[in-house]
């Protein structure tokens, strides 16, 4: 069930509510045939001028229910009650109708919005591509409206040379430049600090605000909500939430009670990775350090667009771009993942910040799984469905998941079988690049336990990603702070995190972020 309560029952820039609601949801319930809940059932109205926000815990139905409000539900799916969109019930829609309620009325953004922007095309070019009024000076107007320098040439640049604010920033542009009544917005601030993040908040404050808009916010951001939300609907989870051991604390052994195991492990020197932007070159990480020993728990922190998630790429191989050089246990890594030998690929194991994108949809987890026991592993063919099922019970999944498609999944669930597929390949070291960004507290601990666990059993060194300072705080020996490109610190968790208690990380708005 759906609890509906103001967020804000005295905010100033509350809008008293007097007409019609643009979205009335009335005891909606969602499931797959035999198969599980997506949206439970559910009641809501949502109104013009208003920002609601969607609450839960991962899997409880929020961008379920984002995705219904554009008639974007799973084929198949059985819906029960009744969901009215501007009069109209998106998911019974001939298809021409339903292509102009999403091209006219309804703008949705999803959770990494970056990936749907055209990597070929300058933000000017993205934004005209949907305006109504494609001049250049109402394009450059609507990137202003979003809080975008447009004096620094930004309308100019292509995605790939915007940081991760920049890039959310360009997608809410285009959603606006069709002068929608409703905007619907998927985890508009995971992943980012906690300047860009207040940014992006009270900017979807001011545009329901100045535009009478109707915006949705699925999130799980409290600061989020407490900025700029109207209402709130908290949705009850389909599932008991991840089971923690004694009142949170993380299985496995605690931060900084034990030393890492000697050995080389993975280290990064001197690294210089840019990227290009048509003709020109833009640095974006200069002179950079890591070393992580076996066994232990690294963690990258720093501002959006500082270059984490590109040193991370660097390691894996997947952003050659750079100078410097990268070893294994003592012996040389080529900068190309394609140029390592299959033992170093198989060592060395990435999982994504946004496991929607990276899993392949028309592809069963049980498939997707299977393909690194085919790359990495010496299983006959007869034993692999076994394996299978062993690797979704270390990442506490059930074994009929391996029959489900990523969109069948909550995002706590494609997180673990993004974590599944990277194990399947039995690293030794493996990357995480915010991988608890987009989840509820519960599950973000459940997920840091596994990962805690699974380096405790099989000596396997973790690299970690994370804006999140109290998970770092928990789960890590040592912290790099990467601000600008460069390593301005590194040391013991406790002591690097201490030094920076109360400083916030200030945001270099220009400082491009790579691919990926």
């Amino acid at each position: 069930m759906s609890d509906l309560a103001p967020a804000h029952p005295a905010a100033p820039t509350s809008k008293t509510v007097s007409s019609a609601p643009l979205i009335a949801v009335s005891g909606l319930h969602i499931r797959l045939p035999d198969g599980p809940v997506l949206l439970p059932e559910t009641t809501a109205q949502i109104h013009a001028g208003q920002v609601t926000t969607l609450m839960g815990a991962s899997g409880s139905g929020k961008t379920t229910l984002l995705r219904a409000l554009i008639g974007h539900l799973p084929q198949g799916a059985a819906v029960t009650g009744s969901l009215d969109v501007l009069g109209r019930t998106p998911h019974r829609l001939p298809a021409d109708e339903l292509r102009t309620l999403r091209r006219t009325t309804v703008a949705y953004v999803g959770q990494d919005p970056g990936s749907a922007l055209n990597p070929r095309m300058t933000a000017r070019r993205l934004v005209a591509e949907l305006a109504t009024d494609s001049s250049e000076d109402k394009v450059l107007e609507l990137l202003a409206e979003c809080r975008l320098p447009v004096d620094t040439g930004i309308a100019g640049r292509r995605p790939t040379a915007l940081s991760g604010g920049q890039q959310r920033r360009v997608a809410l542009a285009r959603a606006l430049a069709r002068t929608p009544r409703i905007l619907l917005l998927d985890e508009p601030t995971a992943g980012l600090d906690d300047t860009v993040r207040d940014e992006i908040a009270h900017l979807l404050r001011h545009l329901a605000t100045s535009r009478d808009l109707a915006v949705v916010i699925a999130t799980h951001d409290p600061q989020l909500v407490e900025t700029c939300a109207d209402h709130t609907i908290r949705l009850t989870p389909k599932t008991p939430p991840v089971p923690r051991t004694r009142a949170g604390e993380p299985t496995g052994v605690a931060s900084g009670s034990d030393s890492p195991p000697a050995g080389d492990g993975i280290a990064a020197r001197a690294i210089d990775a840019f990227f290009r932007n048509g003709h020109r070159q833009h640095a974006v990480l200069s002179g950079v350090e890591l070393t992580a020993a076996p066994g232990s728990a690294t963690a990258v922190i720093g501002p959006s667009g500082s270059g984490k998630t590109t040193l991370l790429r660097v390691v894996a191989g997947l952003h050659p771009a750079h100078t410097g050089h990268l070893t294994l246990d003592g012996h040389r890594l080529a900068p190309r993942v394609q140029r390592r030998t299959r033992e170093q690929q198989r060592r060395i194991q990435l999982v994504p910040q946004n496991p929607l994108a990276a899993l392949n949809p028309r592809h069963t987890v049980g498939q997707q799984l299977t393909r690194p026991l085919r790359l990495h592993g010496d299983l006959p063919k007869h034993a692999r469905p076994e394996r299978v099922t062993e690797l979704l019970a270390q990442v506490d999944l059930p074994a009929d998941h391996a029959d489900r498609y990523p969109g069948e999944l909550s995002g706590g669930q494609r997180q673990r079988v993004s974590i599944a597929r990277a194990l399947a390949a039995r690293p030794d070291i493996l990357l995480c690049d915010e991988v608890t960004s987009a989840l509820d507290a519960d599950t973000a601990f459940g997920i840091m336990d596994l990962l805690t666990r699974l380096r405790t059993e099989h000596r396997m060194t973790l690299v970690v990603v994370s804006h999140e300072h109290h998970l770092v705080a928990r789960y890590t020996d040592t912290v790099h702070l990467l601000e600008a490109g460069r390593i301005t610190a590194d040391g013991p968790t406790a002591v690097i995190l201490g030094r920076f208690t109360g400083k916030t990380l200030a945001d270099d708005h220009d400082q491009p972020m790579p691919p990926g």
